[in-house]
């Protein structure tokens, strides 16, 4: 049915400003080598032209299914399905977590979050606390914005922070991590408003040009995450939809699609199409509501008031289970590829397991950066692979741990595994003390229809041994350098 859209535009906070300061000095953790960038880890040889610039946009709950190129009824991104038109579409991407913070994490660092107890998204200090976790990721870890600034790269992040909180005001800044320059939401300090990422990456993308210098931007947009900050221009692109609901996440994907189409058009006005890697994925699956829920304004700390839950529309295009959730839809998101001459253009990709570990060995292997003494990535690099040499199997065990609920709850049926390990071709999820397992051929069986434990306990016993060894190595608890002055309060 149709709706009056002029009165029910939400305002974005106007009075928020970049978050541009100086980082805070913490300790190191003792977990792993702090950041010592080696000697020879400088711009190699060929130059920067030899290397390519690279652009990472992160969106934050996409799924699978919320891309028109991917089938979705009404959602429209003709930019997304440009860039898929332009490059590669790898369909069996996973992410490393089915919440946002320990996903990001994995993309920092190139390790599991489990190792750094962060299993769940930063919250209040109290709050970490309970789940046994720190109130921020270490700044002293080895990270790919750092990796890649000793390479010669301008590092920069825009948009959603989340690897600590707004509500931890004496969290590091993102800078702290190797970034040059910065604007961000969920972090300590003043909020950048989320409809400003695309603008301040391009301001970014021109300076960096202009000095004859490879950069490396994560674009971290906040949609469609809750609370939805709808704008008028798009809500009027999608008058007709079933529900109001369907409205207000058509038109922030709407938003957020040409933002994207934004920073792709600015790459070409520069003549640096060509020489520019851009990555578009999510950090989890898509939310929803566990029960029906009333449309109405929400407010977040970090991003100002808009639309709740009940707007929470994306889909999983088949995949069991959402946000949260280690099945498929909570961890199997949406990833494409374009570097022109380099990726091929048009190309679905429906075999590669490719994990979000994996980005940091592949972006640093292109970017000819070398990680520092000691340090060993959990994924590995996936150059061939973007450049088409499809790799249906792990060589390399993946890993995920977060909080399941078991037995299962009506409302929340696939939420219910602890772990998760994809070996092989083969994954298996079990919960927190492992008396339940299921196993699936992953490989086969993308959408997760057939529980092959009950045929196959030879190989649920070799994985769950090789599970067991891998938690023998993850630390009981944080370090105490990475707890806030808040928890105390």
């Amino acid at each position: 049915m149709k709706h009056t859209l002029a009165h029910t535009a939400t305002r974005q906070l106007t009075s928020l400003a970049l978050c541009f300061a100086a980082a805070t000095d913490l300790h190191a953790a003792d977990v792993h080598p702090t950041f010592q960038p080696r000697a020879s880890a400088t711009p190699q040889a060929g130059g920067p032209a030899s290397r390519p610039n690279i652009v990472f946009i992160f969106a934050d709950d996409w799924g699978w299914g919320d891309l028109s190129c991917h089938g979705h009824p009404y959602v429209k991104t003709p930019n997304l399905d440009r860039l898929a038109k332009e490059g590669t579409d790898f369909s069996r991407f996973t992410v490393a977590s089915g919440v946002c913070s320990p996903s990001r994490t994995a993309v920092m660092t190139g390790h599991f979050p489990a190792r750094y107890n962060i299993d769940g998204h930063f919250a209040w200090a109290k709050n970490n606390a309970q789940r046994n976790m720190p109130d921020w990721l270490d700044p002293k870890t080895p990270t790919l914005p750092k990796m890649l600034q000793s390479a010669g790269y301008a590092t920069a992040h825009f948009g959603k922070w989340h690897l600590s909180n707004d509500m931890i005001p004496d969290s590091p800044l993102p800078k702290a991590y190797g970034y040059d320059e910065y604007g961000a939401f969920n972090c300590a300090g003043e909020q950048m408003p989320v409809h400003e990422d695309a603008d301040h990456a391009i301001a970014f993308i021109k300076k960096s040009a202009a000095a004859n210098k490879p950069f490396f931007i994560n674009l971290w947009m906040h949609e469609p995450h809750t609370p939805f900050h709808t704008v008028p221009k798009y809500e009027w692109r999608f008058p007709d939809m079933e529900s109001r609901e369907d409205q207000i996440f058509a038109s922030v994907l709407s938003h957020a699609d040409d933002r994207i189409g934004h920073v792709l058009d600015a790459l070409e006005r520069l003549n640096l199409t060509e020489n520019t890697l851009v990555v578009f994925s999510s950090d989890n699956g898509p939310a929803r509501s566990a029960r029906p829920a009333k449309l109405e304004l929400s407010y977040d700390t970090a991003t100002g008031a808009g639309w709740g839950i009940a707007a929470s529309k994306g889909t999983t295009a088949g995949r069991k289970g959402y946000k949260a959730a280690l099945f498929e839809g909570g961890i199997n998101v949406p990833f494409i590829a374009r570097w022109p001459g380099k990726i091929a253009a048009g190309k679905i990709d429906n075999a590669s397991l490719i994990s979000a570990v994996d980005l940091l060995p592949t972006f640093c292997e292109l970017a000819g950066a070398r990680p520092p003494d000691g340090y060993q990535p959990d994924g590995i690099s996936q150059v061939t692979t973007l450049k088409g040499n499809a790799t249906p199997t792990r060589s390399k065990p993946l890993f995920w741990r977060m909080d399941g609920a078991w037995p299962p709850k009506a409302d929340a049926p696939f939420h219910w595994a602890t772990y998760a390990v994809v070996d092989r071709q083969w994954k298996l999820l079990s919960n927190r003390n492992g008396s339940h397992t299921e196993l699936y051929d992953i490989a086969a069986d993308p959408l997760e229809t057939k529980d092959l434990a009950s045929d196959k306990p030879g190989v649920v016993q070799e994985i769950m041994s090789t599970l067991n060894q891998w938690k023998s190595t993850l630390p009981e608890k944080p370090n105490s350098d990475v707890f806030s002055a808040e928890r105390s309060k």
